[in-house]
């Protein structure tokens, strides 16, 4: 897939689309514009790609009432970011720098060491030992042994202990705050120092796995993440406007984040004084970065033709299958609770969500990407040669947004 689509805005008919239905295109932009109208989400922006034809859809403002929303408005992707930290530390496994399944302690000693708790409700010093020190493949599939605790809990002591020591990673962002203030080593040392919640590779658990990732990147690069990520992947394609934080320059294309309030939405992180305005101290590959739409067509693009980008191999064809490729056993699955019905037709791949059959009408097998925690999404489905994206910025979970979408996305087709 080239660069250089045929483009279009859905503010004027398409009239010669091959690849979307017209009429059915103009469902999708009326049911979206509902949240904008209720004022449940400030703005949105919307790109399909299909057999090079690109439609874009802006809809409401940047901020309540503020400038318009506009194609090139920078949104914080938050979990999006994790297939792109995955194809980073794949890059590094092609080049033999890591390896999939070797122990990740002679890397990062501070693991040597791990203690994992008897019951997940236990106390910190009712441990035994790790039977093995997490790999890379541990990581990249989120079976390292620690992370949210998806369940009706208490506050165990483990969460406690998270949270004394900032370590972070196992709830919603809080406002003001990145998801930690540490920097990457003094992370390590205090994750480290606490015991794993399961033993490695036995069960698959969201989010802790990619902020290590992040720490074994760097390491294994020699570069501080943000470096390398803007010079092995941003920079080849021409992702201009992804990054760990975001230059004054760019300001006034930043689109406010908004949370639940008992009035409505309420800021989250706003312009002015954005937390992104700064580099955070630890750049967090398991939601930290920024983006536009049109970055992360460029990056789906790439994942569409199988690693290569306008020519260039960015990442071998065997590791884009890798990553679109369930890696979680059925056994994995019944130990790893997650939202309700998410396992009946999804997996786990290198960094993606992958979808293995089809339980609904926007549940294509063979999709795989990644939604982020202020209602955006970004997949690819090589079956149907689509990219689908959407880009918003609330923290309300409650919304439909995102399952919306997908759906009149895949309405949308033309045959």
């Amino acid at each position: 897939m080239s660069n250089t689509a045929n483009q279009s805005d859905l503010s004027e008919p398409l009239l010669d689309s091959q690849g979307f239905d017209p009429e059915r295109l103009k469902r999708m932009r009326n049911q979206l514009q509902t949240y904008v109208s209720s004022q449940k989400l400030a703005g949105l922006v919307t790109l399909l790609c299909r057999d090079d034809e690109v439609v874009v859809e802006t809809l409401g403002h940047q901020t309540f009432g503020g400038p318009v929303m506009q194609r090139n408005t920078i949104f914080r992707i938050a979990s999006m970011t994790k297939p792109m930290a995955a194809v980073a530390a794949l890059m590094l496994v092609e080049e033999c720098k890591l390896r999939l399944d070797d122990p990740l302690d002679e890397l990062l000693p501070e693991l040597s060491q791990m203690q994992v708790l008897k019951r997940l409700d236990g106390p910190l010093d009712d441990t035994v030992p790790a039977e093995r020190t997490p790999s890379l493949r541990d990581l990249l599939t989120m079976r390292l042994g620690f992370g949210s605790i998806m369940l009706p809990s208490k506050d165990f002591p483990i969460q406690q202990a998270v949270t004394r020591l900032g370590v972070n990673g196992l709830g919603a962002p809080v406002k003001g705050q990145h998801s930690t203030s540490l920097s990457p080593d003094e992370w390590l040392k205090r994750f480290a120092s606490l015991p794993l919640m399961a033993q490695p590779g036995q069960q698959w658990m969201y989010e802790v796995s990619f902020m290590l990732l992040g720490v074994v990147i760097a390491r294994a690069a020699g570069q501080r993440l943000e470096t390398f990520m803007q010079e092995r992947l941003f920079a080849p394609l021409g992702m201009k406007d992804t990054g760990f934080s975001l230059p004054d320059s760019s300001l006034s294309r930043l689109a406010a984040c908004y949370q639940p309030g008992q009035a409505g939405p309420e800021l989250h992180d706003g312009i002015e004084d954005s937390i992104w305005r700064q580099p955070p101290a630890f750049p967090d590959a398991a939601g930290g970065l920024l983006s536009t739409v049109d970055d992360c067509l460029a990056f789906g693009q790439m994942l569409l033709n199988q690693g290569v980008y306008q020519g260039q191999r960015l990442l071998s064809r065997a590791s884009v299958l890798a990553m679109s490729s369930d890696q979680i056993t059925p056994e994995q699955k019944a130990r790893s609770p997650f939202f309700p019905g998410f396992w009946d037709d999804k997996g786990w791949g290198f960094g993606a969500c992958v979808y293995t059959q089809r339980a609904d009408l926007a549940s294509s097998p063979g999709r795989f990407g990644w939604d982020g925690g202020f209602n955006s999404s970004l997949y690819v489905d090589p079956g149907e040669n689509l990219i689908g994206i959407l880009m918003a910025q609330s923290m309300d979970f409650s919304l439909k947004v995102v399952p919306d979408f997908w759906t009149l996305t895949y309405q949308a087709l033309a045959d």
